[in-house]
């Protein structure tokens, strides 16, 4: 029997994320030959190559010059000129300097990596090659954590649709993948989806398999399936699964072993599969990276994940709905840390990894002392890093024992900088907890990361600006920080009581078959424009002391290379200084916007976008193309 597991694009692409490594591990380990495909960085590699984009330039060109030969615009061909004018004076600029810009994330010397200025510079032609890819595809967003269209997910027409080569930026890539499976004889594919950025170029990669392949089992697992096939049933869940075989919910690896064995038996398992939702670690393999493309990543050395933990130890914060649960969080467990220490023993030396990213949701501190002091003992040379509570237990003395033991960062799930929106979460950490958790692991030498937002239910506009007051009041102490907006999601506490937290309604728009998203009203809404303001324009003011970049370059939380910045020059890297006066090259591509009616009325399209969106959501509460458009042409006279 011969597997193939797949890990498909929109996510990060400067490390091999974790899923597949975990499943590729535990089904050697029984036997199983399997064949592992990071889809994800092939596709960027593919993307950023300059034929690719001499092509998406010419594919801009050719839309635009149509566009140009109407004489009168749609609304939404409105949108798209305005798109496709945005790349048009910039795409072979792009093309000139992208080679150059990869081959700085990949430096191995480390010598322009590390260096701001190339660094700066690589990281923006990279994003605006993902931008340039956009614009030829608009209505398409596409970055490292999203893809999006304006009906993207609605229903399994949109994303068959979505799967259109017209509209797939991926096609390419995914008919050069076909070209490679085809010798493979396999009897199994597996996709991992683990982001929600991933689902569409998931479906639009299973439809093209199932094609090619009709007669090829087809299974899909991850945390986003999880958390969208859990709350389907009926003809929605029947629609959902089109063109899987069967889809793997909450931890997969006896699942997936299970589904391979009746395989063999000549049975064919359809439907939803309900995995483990609390496997023992301590009977997991260690992950298996062998046959990943590990030259391939948009960094100089790897940063490997691994699971020392899974769940979440406290699993009562009333917004968090995370990972492989049907609510919630999944639960907690360690794994041995005997087994940590020969396991990354193992893949340290395998592939030459000294700094990992050692969490799947959260770990204790009482835990991550035990590891800091085995890994001590045995002198290992390794640092790494994970997401952690910033409670009392992080003591000067625990803070330094965990510095020694090798821990380089934590993200802190700091939330709030009130003491009431704390009590409404039920974080169970009060603020000067965090505080002294904060200032006691910057003292031993660890990046501490905020991660905090604004808007929960009831939020006053004061309380928002004592989050952004807190973080600002120990920013010498902090090493990057991220805000970002509540938003309500299923499976979270608040979703299922939301009269606790002052919510009068909920709501789905008609439409969406997957009930991709929820929107709600406050009994008495407890902020103003005003306030929303104020609290954007203190996040603005604190964001322009830091040295930040958006997901996953150095300088965002989390990620492969701010741990890697960290380890090169240490925890206040990121924090602006005279000494370090670093600045973001926001203006490198800038292009002159041209000045004709065309492009006033474009823009003008732009502003009338937000209000049918507005419209459709929170009057109509209904979302279809023909309501769309009835409502663009109205409010375009």
């Amino acid at each position: 029997m011969k597997a193939a597991l797949i890990y498909p694009p929109t996510a990060d692409p400067t490390a091999p994320y974790l899923s597949v490594p975990s499943l590729t591990g535990y089904l050697r380990a029984n036997g199983v030959e399997v064949l592992p495909i990071d889809a994800n960085i092939e596709a960027v590699d593919h993307l950023l190559a300059q034929e690719t984009l001499t092509g998406l330039a010419n594919r801009l060109e050719y839309r635009l010059k149509r566009l140009n030969g109407k004489t009168v615009l749609s609304h939404e061909e409105h949108l798209a000129y305005l798109d496709l004018t945005h790349s048009s004076g910039r795409a072979r600029r792009i093309q000139e300097k992208i080679a150059d810009a990869v081959s700085v994330m990949r430096d191995k010397s480390g010598a322009r990596f590390y260096d701001p200025e190339q660094y700066e510079t690589a990281a923006v032609v990279i994003d605006e090659a993902l931008q340039l890819v956009s614009d030829a595809y608009t209505p398409l967003t596409l970055d490292f954590s999203s893809y999006r269209t304006p009906f993207s997910l609605l229903s399994p027409k949109e994303i068959r649709a979505g799967a259109d080569p017209e509209r797939n930026p991926f096609h390419e890539y995914y008919c050069r993948l076909m070209d490679r499976l085809s010798d493979q004889k396999l009897n199994l594919v597996g996709i991992s989806i683990v982001f929600p950025g991933q689902i569409q170029p998931a479906y639009s990669l299973a439809y093209m398999l199932r094609r090619y392949f009709p007669d090829m089992y087809l299974t899909a697992g991850g945390p986003a399936i999880t958390q969208l096939f859990s709350r389907l049933t009926g003809n929605q869940l029947k629609n959902a699964i089109e063109p899987f075989d069967s889809a793997i919910l909450f931890e997969g690896e006896a699942a997936l072993l299970g589904v391979i064995s009746d395989l063999e038996k000549g049975r064919r398992p359809l439907g939803r599969i309900a995995g483990e939702r609390c496997t023992d670690l301590g009977s997991l393999p260690a992950p298996d990276f062998d046959g990943l493309p590990m030259d391939k990543y948009l960094s100089p050395k790897p940063v490997l994940p691994y699971d020392a933990t899974r769940g979440c130890y406290w699993g009562k914060c009333a917004f968090c709905h995370y990972g492989l649960a049907e609510a919630g969080t999944a639960p907690y467990r360690q794994r041995p840390v005997k087994d940590v220490l020969s396991q990354l023993h193992e893949i340290s030396s395998r592939y030459e990894c000294n700094i990992f990213y050692l969490s799947q949701d959260t770990m204790s501190p009482k835990y991550a002392v035990q590891m800091a002091r085995v890994f001590s003992d045995a002198k290992v040379p390794w640092r790494w890093a994970s997401d952690m509570r910033p409670e009392s237990a992080l003591t000067p003395e625990t803070c330094r024992r965990l510095y020694d033991g090798g821990a380089i960062a934590f993200s802190l799930g700091v939330e709030s900088g009130s003491k009431r929106i704390l009590s409404l979460i039920n974080k169970g950490v009060s603020l000067e907890d965090m505080r002294s958790a904060i200032r006691n692991l910057a003292n031993a030498g660890i990046a501490a990361e905020c991660m905090t937002f604004t808007g929960f239910p009831g939020e006053t506009g004061r309380e928002a600006l004592a989050t952004m007051q807190f973080l600002d009041s120990l920013r010498e102490n902090i090493s990057l920080f991220i805000c970002g907006e509540f938003d309500l999601v299923p499976g979270s506490r608040i979703a299922r009581h939301p009269g606790e937290y002052g919510i009068s309604d909920i709501w789905t728009v008609a439409g969406d078959e997957f009930v991709k998203t929820l929107f709600y009203e406050e009994e008495t809404p407890s902020t103003s424009r005003r306030d929303v303001h104020k609290a954007e324009t203190a996040i603005e003011k604190l964001s322009r002391t830091y040295w930040l970049h958006t997901y996953p370059w150095a300088g965002s939380l989390s990620t492969a290379h701010t741990l890697l910045w960290y380890h090169q020059f240490g925890s206040g890297i990121f924090r602006l200084s005279a000494e370090q006066p670093f600045k973001r090259a926001q203006s490198f591509f800038v292009t002159e916007k041209p000045g004709n009616r065309r492009y006033k009325m474009a823009l003008r399209a732009k502003g009338v976008e937000a209000d049918i969106w507005e419209t459709l959501i929170y009057e109509k509460r209904s979302v279809s193309r023909s309501a769309y458009r009835k409502l663009a042409k109205d409010l375009s006279r």
